[in-house]
């Protein structure tokens, strides 16, 4: 029989007067409040960086194929057009799982382990974008109204599922390889700036290589917001017919392709394999965290804001229960004289004080999940908390919770408080079981 375990649990379900109650019962609150603040904070976060990743890469796809000259920005394609006729196209999206250690060896290099992508390649589309300026005239107005704009051509294969949720009014464009579409989708912010209805026209123009002015007029389908500013600000989506008769490309041209992966894990994995073992020496594939790294850095920042928070709530359950222990512990200095004069071991008798405090912890831990998965639960259902769009790109608070990251903060909060705990239970070797026992 364990005694220690068998005493533990005695002592858990007496005492029910002691004054040690109340330290007790403010450890279980202190542990339920810090995890539950942790499983918050991480399912705020985790949904933050999931809604962002997923608007960017909706609109963007997760990687990028373009002439090796145009690699650096997002707008440099319309300068370099490149061949559709490639061996990757459009075949690259029947791409399963690959390993890091096919590309490295590709290369004539040692990779130190295997690293395997956990999906494949989920889609494959042309794209073409052009800068320029669009013109309105606004009713009873000489002066027409001027903005920047890129336009973002868009073919047939254009993966609608990814940008479908963003259309606010309208409909979605539709692209036909027989006829050339002249409508445009463009989002709730230029509508509003330049006061766009659905059914209004608006004039787009571009300075070509030789100072020339090419133009096109447009007929506005639909109305999107992503609520990333800085593309819902420049961008409108128009059949890719339209900018390559702008640029006086060929039929078969275009700016480059985007690569839809089904798994955001395996950004990185896909971008060297794409680019080292899949693109002839004339082309380039990077992923899109590389062009706009910048919004990317930012969201790295929330990791290390949920790191301050975890870190300071188990700081908190921390001393709480080093606190809570010593009162344990000095209360029942009489059973712990008592014990040694019996022969128990110092070890034996801090044991039923562990076990006691781990008692007191998983109970804090059930209350803690309990709490945050019920205001988790609460926020993803009914949005209570409300965000500023243009600083956070979110209008709602979003909610993402990750088991497998919650199991780990249980079992590290678990063993991470217990094992301080080992420190304050010394303090039953410096009991003199003499006096321990004539102690009042």
């Amino acid at each position: 029989m364990n005694l220690p375990l068998y005493l533990a649990r005695t002592v858990a379900r007496g005492g029910s007067e002691s004054i040690s109650r109340t330290i007790i019962g403010i450890a279980v609150a202190a542990v339920a409040i810090s995890m539950a603040t942790m499983v918050l904070a991480s399912a705020l976060i985790g949904g933050f960086k999931s809604e962002i990743s997923d608007k960017i890469f909706g609109f963007w796809g997760h990687i990028h194929i373009t002439a090796d000259a145009a690699s650096y920005g997002i707008f440099d394609s319309y300068n370099y057009p490149i061949s559709i006729k490639q061996d990757f196209y459009p075949h690259l999206d029947t791409t399963g799982r690959v390993t890091l250690e096919a590309f490295g060896s590709s290369l004539g290099l040692e990779t130190a382990e295997e690293e395997m992508s956990k999906e494949g390649v989920k889609h494959i589309q042309q794209f073409i974008v052009l800068p320029g300026i669009v013109s309105v005239y606004p009713e009873g107005e000489r002066l027409p109204t001027q903005e920047a704009l890129v336009l973002k051509g868009i073919a047939e294969d254009y993966d609608w599922d990814n940008f479908n949720r963003y259309i606010e009014e309208g409909e979605i464009l539709k692209v036909t390889p027989d006829s050339t579409s002249r409508g445009i989708v463009i989002s709730s912010i230029t509508a509003r700036r330049l006061e766009l209805k659905l059914g209004d026209r608006m004039d787009f123009a571009f300075i070509d290589g030789r100072g020339q002015e090419r133009a096109r007029a447009f007929q506005v389908t639909g109305i999107y917001k992503t609520g990333l500013e800085e593309f819902d600000r420049q961008f409108a989506l128009v059949d890719i017919k339209q900018p390559r008769q702008l640029l006086n490309w060929d039929d078969d041209k275009v700016g480059g392709f985007e690569v839809i992966l089904d798994n955001i894990d395996d950004l990185e994995i896909f971008a060297n394999y794409i680019h080292y073992q899949v693109l002839p020496q004339e082309l380039y594939g990077d992923s899109i965290r590389q062009k706009i790294g910048e919004l990317f850095d930012w969201l790295d920042i929330q990791d290390y804001n949920w790191a301050i928070i975890l870190a300071l709530m188990i700081v908190v359950a921390i001393i709480n229960m080093m606190t809570a222990l010593l009162i344990l512990i000095l209360e029942r200095t009489n059973m712990i004289g008592t014990l040694k004069a019996l022969g128990q071991s110092n070890w034996s008798i801090r044991q039923i004080f562990l076990y006691y405090a781990g008692f007191i912890i998983i109970g804090g831990l059930l209350l803690g999940n309990g709490l945050g998965l019920l205001l988790c639960w609460i926020q993803k259902t009914f949005g209570v908390v409300h965000l500023d769009e243009e600083s956070y790109y979110l209008s709602v608070a979003p909610i993402k919770v990750d088991w497998g990251l919650l199991l780990a903060l249980n079992v590290g909060t678990f063993l991470i408080t217990l094992a301080f705990l080992i420190v304050p239970s010394y303090l039953v070797t410096r009991i003199d079981p003499v006096k321990a026992i004539r102690f009042k």
